[in-house]
């Protein structure tokens, strides 16, 4: 995409690329990130620029050539589901099997209800579903019109957490199977550390910073404005516990215990320690229920107006830590200090955690 488009006093300038697995577009309302979805879908005409998609140029720079929405082969799953509400879930999924090229490869119903787990819905009509089946049921009819590039417009934001943490997983297999590239709008940093391959930070109707979001997320509260900011540890999962609902893992600064999940031993994962939830510590307390216990070197001290935000080497991985200026003095902290790092198990959802292996 090399685009610019105006909308009343809003100007979108975006120059980027991205190839496939799940790109998230990530940013604070009004930031551009829906404008940047409905361009590639060919719901609206830029005002100048290109867009090309594997090869074929959908929006060309003088304007002559504009591949409408239809011929661009593009699932689009937004906010609401939007099923037919007088079809079964098998009907909405079939409706969407209806625009599936003849011949060409792709998902068949079988492969969409087992990826999604919704054949206990198939003869359920969309009244009897709840928010986080309707969102299964929209993703399958999208696969079933063997789309070349799935679009998702915070497709969770209206989700309860409890129903989120039920359909990531669902969104993660469509990731990893499908083999079909994503654009997925949102302002949630969890999801976005979960679910993205790449990221693209959006502010004010540019792209500010694209990468990882271990790369590119620890800026973002300066660069774009977000609501909650925070840290990537990468660790191993060591082992589970179902009777104490945690998770074991080993991080280069040490140890640690997060809420009970489904990752298999031996796997690699980053996981998002929200920057307000790190309690500092020069000595270890005892008689603390805290069970995440890390050991690093501060590494810069920062004035943030109010607050301190400190910087720490966790061998390798950089954790911040918001703080008071009386906390800072009480502490004594300086440049090369050793600290520890406290934050209980449940301040990392499992919603903040991305299996990398």
């Amino acid at each position: 995409m090399d685009v610019e488009h105006r909308l009343g006093a809003f100007d979108l300038t975006v120059d980027l690329a991205v190839g496939g697995g799940l790109t998230a577009l990530f940013g604070p309302s009004g930031s551009g990130k829906t404008t940047l979805v409905n361009l590639v879908a060919g719901l609206i005409r830029p005002d100048s620029g290109s867009i090309a998609f594997d090869g074929e140029t959908w929006v060309d720079g003088s304007g002559r050539r504009f591949v409408p929405p239809h011929r661009r082969r593009i699932g689009y799953v937004f906010q609401e589901a939007r099923l037919f509400p007088h079809m079964t879930v098998r009907g909405n999924l079939r409706y969407g099997a209806r625009f599936a090229p003849r011949g060409e490869p792709g998902e068949t119903l079988e492969r969409v209800v087992e990826l999604l787990r919704i054949g206990h819905l198939l003869d359920r009509r969309p009244a009897l579903l709840s928010g986080g089946e309707k969102q299964r049921v929209a993703l399958g009819r999208a696969l079933m019109a063997k789309p070349r590039l799935l679009l998702m417009d915070e497709p969770l934001s209206a989700l309860d957490n409890d129903l989120k943490a039920a359909i990531l997983p669902d969104i993660e297999r469509m990731r990893d199977e499908a083999g079909i590239p994503i654009l997925y709008v949102s302002h949630s940093i969890e999801e976005v550390t979960r679910l993205a391959t790449r990221v693209v930070v959006m502010a004010a109707g540019k792209s500010v910073a694209i990468g990882r979001p271990d790369e590119v997320l620890n800026v973002v509260p300066t660069a774009a404005g977000a609501m909650k900011s925070g840290s990537f540890l990468h660790a191993v999962v060591t082992g589970h516990s179902s009777d104490e609902g945690l998770t074991f893992a080993e991080s280069r600064a040490g140890p640690l215990f997060l809420r009970a999940t489904d990752i298999p031993v031996g796997a690699h994962i980053r996981a998002f320690v929200p920057t307000s939830e790190v309690v500092l510590a020069t000595s270890l307390p005892d008689g603390i229920s805290t069970l995440n216990r890390l050991k690093g070197r501060v590494e810069e001290i920062g004035d943030a107006g109010s607050v301190i935000m400190v910087s720490i080497d966790c061998n390798g991985d950089r954790v911040l830590a918001e703080i008071t200026r009386r906390s800072a003095a009480n502490l004594g902290l300086v440049q090369g200090m050793p600290i520890n790092l406290l934050f209980k198990t449940v301040s990392i959802g499992a919603e903040g955690i991305y299996r990398t292996t």
